[in-house]
């Protein structure tokens, strides 16, 4: 990680370009530098950098000013003023932006602890699920970037994508006829709620960038276009997130409006298959105990 941030104070960089100097800075050989993953997709040393630039960035010390090139910000040179001895993941869970998004959905101020754990420590169950916990976590993480990098109607398109898959709708073709084509304040598209079209769901849609939040009076403008369509469902999904002040309204209406915030939006296209595929699959045997029992 501290040869990497080093390159990225030098200027924009990116991974394939920072590979060769820090291989060289670690004195790593030729087949140091050329040794695979077991899947034989990636180097190791590709691999890692990638992780590293990915981790550093989540940490505030590295910006991606574009799509694969990555730069120092200022917290990153206050950080090479006095750098750590070791500037590892166990050092970067002392920031609170990189410990907020290491923890994930565990909740816990110690659902790091598996991951910096010693091997000795850690059973081999406790660091596959914590090695897949940080990938999905990557993962959703990457998924909104490149959500951002599209055009609103890319974003559109998706949610059809994703209704459909959640058994919304119908048929694509269905759901993309009523999806942005309602034309009424405060409502981007609604779709039926099952395949007959017994009742409907109204859809608003907003894309921000991560780090703001849609507001009660935002919310409060849809519940309001809701009421004057004589509707009683709405969806509110946004690529950042929402105040506690607009959760708190949305969950005391008569009205079943649900929000769904940029991290959930990339949790539900995981689940859901869209704009995702599975990379690689790992299976795991025990011992079968009924096999060997003689009773």
């Amino acid at each position: 990680m501290l040869p990497l941030l080093e390159i990225g104070a030098k200027g924009e960089s990116s991974v394939p370009i920072a590979e060769a100097e820090v291989a060289a800075r670690l004195g790593l050989s030729e087949e140091e530098r050329t040794k695979r993953l077991p899947s034989g997709k990636q180097t190791v040393l590709h691999n890692r950098l990638h992780w590293a630039k990915f981790y550093l960035t989540k940490a505030g010390l590295l910006t991606s000013p574009k799509r694969g090139r990555f730069a120092i910000t200022d917290s990153g040179r206050q950080v090479l003023t006095a750098p750590p001895p070791k500037l590892d993941t166990k050092y970067l869970l002392t920031i609170p932006a990189f410990h907020e998004f290491y923890r994930g959905d565990q909740g816990s101020s110690d659902a790091s602890a598996v991951t910096t754990a010693e091997p000795a420590v850690a059973t081999p169950e406790e660091i596959v699920d914590a090695a897949h916990n940080a990938f999905q976590a990557a993962l959703r993480d990457e998924l909104l970037e490149r959500i951002l990098q599209n055009s609103p109607g890319f974003f559109e398109q998706l949610i059809v994508d994703l209704l459909v898959a959640m058994g919304y709708g119908g048929s694509r073709l269905n759901a993309a006829e009523q999806l942005g084509k309602s034309g009424d304040g405060g409502v981007d598209g609604v779709i039926n709620e099952d395949v007959l079209g017994l009742d409907r769901v109204y859809v608003q849609a907003k894309r921000h960038a991560p780090g703001n939040s849609i507001g009660r009076p935002e919310v409060q403008a849809f519940v309001g276009s809701l009421v004057g369509l004589g509707a009683s469902k709405g969806v509110f999904v946004t690529t950042a997130g929402f105040s506690a002040q607009a959760i708190d309204f949305a969950s005391r209406i008569p009205q079943r409006v649900i929000l769904i915030s940029g991290k959930r939006l990339t949790e539900l296209m995981v689940e859901h298959g869209v704009g995702v595929r599975t990379s690689r699959t790992v299976e795991f045997k025990r011992l079968d105990e009924d096999f060997f029992s003689e009773e």
